[in-house]
């Protein structure tokens, strides 16, 4: 299930010059405001110095900037204008597949499958 899904939202975010893996950096900061990159390795489950590499290229495109945290040592990534303006145009050209992929799917059942993830997360996290 994963594999379709990631290559169909690929394929909408190549317009935008994104892969899976960036847009989920972004919406991690759409969700949740700016961030450590700490703070998102530890949200993506991946090390550092990738955030750093996925960081490199939103900057690139000017979705996100980098501002220093409390001390020197911690940046924090923040969504620009132009980063949000675009988050707002990939949702509407994801919808579609999401709709899609929800279709004949109850809301009973969706809870019920965000329950049972969340759980899995949780449990992976904590093992």
């Amino acid at each position: 299930m994963y594999r379709p899904f990631t290559n169909q939202i690929n394929i909408q975010l190549e317009k935008y010059g994104l892969f899976s893996s960036q847009w989920g950096l972004i919406r991690i900061l759409a969700d949740k405001g700016p961030q450590s990159f700490g703070d998102i390795a530890s949200l993506l489950y991946i090390e550092k110095p990738s955030v750093t590499k996925l960081a490199q290229k939103l900057i690139e495109l000017k979705l996100v900037e980098i501002q220093p945290g409390k001390d020197k040592r911690e940046k924090i990534i923040h969504l620009t204008t132009y980063g949000e303006h675009v988050i707002a145009q990939i949702h509407i050209d994801l919808k579609p597949i999401l709709e899609g992929a929800l279709a004949g799917v109850s809301a009973e059942d969706i809870e019920i499958a965000k329950q049972v993830l969340t759980m899995i997360r949780v449990n992976f996290k904590n093992g």
